[in-house]
């Protein structure tokens, strides 16, 4: 079944989030709507066991007390029991309110006091004591709900189980069965659904108000841009409490799409080769780290299989510039590629569970190398754009995709470029605003209803758009030149020697980069090469001979940018950047201030003072 025919008869029930998910789980009632594996085994739930979970939650919810415009948070991995908490939670016309995993101890603090939470669901043990500084201190918190039955906490009249809701609801089933339909009958398009809480590079975090109407038109749209089919499988990797993830779990919903959940990113690759799934989103950090290990791995092979590898990556980068510039693809070339996708690439689709038709990308740019590296070996990345404060609004699509850039609208939304080259957006799927922040709120949607991305791009002929850079991270050098870091260390993240990469200068003398290498390449580049370096990783960050090795890839992608943009210089640091350390949000934006401060003295070296 197509897109277009999974969407049938829909525009005749209510357009709100659960009559749209709940309608899609009685059509299709697939036994594997919602999978989950615990240890070895995945386990299954059929659409009629989804629907009658969903059903029994929002019943129990409502006889804890739980009231339209009540707000719920839920703090936990990627698991069936976040998606079905929050579609309970909407069943009742109350808020859901994700928070990070990774989320810092204040921020939880923040976002349950600023909300005003009556509710928080939790996985378990190790997200509770994480937490519990936070939990402990508010008021307005009356019950905590742990999804893993073994962690409830001791002498806290609060706590209980998963299983308590679903109880207590199911009683209340027995005792009425209209009462769910009654209660979703009341859910209204413009009620409230969600306040997601933005991580944000400076201040405080904003509560995005999010509704009923926003969600079901962005589902609606994407589901018309792409082939999605019923028969399609997917695996949730990003975290449900994103934009990007929660609002591609009910696109898949509505198309009835298997949708299968993996809690851990180091679970990825067992999950693929099982799962096999047929369409995914993911974001360019999983791009790159999977292709810098393809390339690792092709290069130690040795002899005549590292000069076929070589071979087959030029060859697939030359056939899919071609097809992208929209020049002929000459028979010979057509012929190569065929030889190298069955010797070479064939490889790479079995690396990701050899049925994936494509992959939508999100969350920032990905380098024109690694999309023709993956498109060539048959694994077509469909670079999409959207935020939090505006659902999904645009993608490439399978017939009209051009590398680079972040595509065309989705269906009644629109698009343009404002003044100082800024992204603007408009259309139904755009918020109501930030909760308890009018100010705030005035400061992004103008009187025009245009939502002001923050966001440097341009419009091409074709009506692809390109996202150059954010607004607050163009930095001007002390000669007056403005740089675009983000474009800088797209490229730098195509070297295998590096693992993150932050382009600095601001008010110095020129560009310059902080490098966190990928260790384990590097020690391996460094042997084969003959440079002895040996030592803890502090050591080797100070070792000129390692320092040279990075600086000279640095230096040779940014060959082809204008020369002020140029990396020169670099510095090494031993350890990533992180979310603990304060140095980066939850949703892995670097917080450029925090690191202009922290590594000051490294950048004036670098960069000149």
């Amino acid at each position: 079944m197509t897109t277009a025919e999974n969407l049938i008869g829909f525009e005749n029930i209510r357009q709100t989030i659960p009559h749209f998910c709940l309608e899609s789980f009685r059509r299709h009632n697939k036994p594997d709507a919602l999978s989950y594996k615990i240890e070895e085994s995945w386990n299954h739930i059929s659409g009629a066991e989804v629907i009658e979970k969903i059903k029994n939650l929002a019943l129990g919810l409502a006889g804890y007390g739980v009231k339209a415009g009540d707000k719920i948070a839920i703090i936990s991995e990627n698991r069936p029991e976040w998606s079905l908490t929050d579609l309970a939670i909407l069943s009742l016309r109350a808020v859901n309110v994700p928070i990070y995993t990774t989320q810092a101890v204040e921020q939880i603090r923040y976002i349950l006091e600023d909300s005003g939470a009556k509710m928080l669901f939790i996985s378990g043990k190790k997200l509770f004591k994480h937490a519990q500084a936070a939990v402990e201190s508010v008021e307005t918190l009356e019950k905590i709900v742990f999804f893993d039955e073994d962690s409830l906490p001791e002498n806290d009249s609060r706590a209980l189980k998963f299983s308590d809701i679903e109880r207590r609801g199911a009683e209340a089933d027995k005792i009425d069965s209209q009462a769910f339909e009654n209660f979703l009958e009341k859910i209204s398009t413009d009620d409230l659904a969600t306040i997601i809480y933005t991580s944000g590079t400076t201040g405080e975090p904003k509560g995005v108000m999010l509704t009923h109407e926003n969600f079901v038109t962005n589902v609606i749209a994407v589901s018309k841009g792409l082939p999605i089919k019923s028969n399609d499988r997917s695996l949730a990797v990003l975290p449900l409490s994103h934009i990007f993830e929660r609002t591609v779990f009910y696109v898949l919903c509505a198309n009835g799409v298997a949708i299968h959940y993996c809690a851990a990113f180091e679970l990825i690759a067992g999950h693929l080769h099982e799962v096999k799934p047929t369409i995914m989103t993911a974001v360019p950090r999983l791009f790159e780290q999977v292709y810098h290990k393809i390339v690792k791995k092709g290069k130690s092979a040795g002899g005549w299989k590292t000069s076929l590898f070589d071979w087959a990556l030029e060859v697939g980068q030359e056939y899919w510039t071609a097809k992208d510039m929209h020049k002929s693809v000459s028979p010979v070339l057509a012929g190569k590629h065929a030889l190298a996708s069955k010797l070479v690439f064939s490889k790479w689709r079995e690396g990701v569970g050899g049925s994936l038709r494509f992959f939508v990308s999100g969350g920032a740019p990905l380098s024109k190398k690694l999309s023709y590296a993956f498109w060539g070996a048959g694994i077509p990345i469909l670079q999409g754009y959207g935020m939090t404060e505006a659902c999904v609004t645009c993608a490439n699509r399978p017939e009209d995709n051009k590398v680079g850039s972040i595509g065309t609208p989705f269906d009644e939304i629109e698009m343009t470029i404002g003044a100082q080259d800024e992204i603007l957006i408009r259309g139904r799927n755009v918020m109501r605003g930030y909760y308890n922040k009018p100010e705030e709120t005035a400061k992004v949607i103008d009187e025009d209803g245009w939502y002001h991305t923050g966001d440097v791009g341009y419009k091409d002929e074709d009506g692809h758009f390109y996202v150059t850079d954010r607004l607050k991270d163009l930095f001007k050098l002390s000669n007056g030149k403005y740089v675009a870091p983000l474009q800088v260390e797209s490229l730098l993240k195509q070297s295998a020697l590096v693992s993150q990469a932050i382009v600095v200068g601001s008010g110095r003398k020129q560009v310059g980069a902080l490098i966190v290498p990928d260790w384990e390449t590097l020690k391996q580049t460094l042997k084969e090469e003959g440079i002895k370096a040996e030592g803890s990783r502090e050591e080797l960050c100070e070792n000129p001979y390692v320092v040279k090795r990075v600086q000279k890839d640095a230096v040779d992608l940014t060959r082809e940018l204008n020369d002020y943009e140029r990396v020169k210089r670099v510095y090494l640091l031993p350890r990533e950047f992180s979310i603990d350390k304060g140095e980066m949000t939850p949703t892995l934006k670097i917080k450029r201030g925090v690191i202009d401060e922290k590594y000051g003295e490294a950048i004036d070296e670098i960069c000149g003072s």
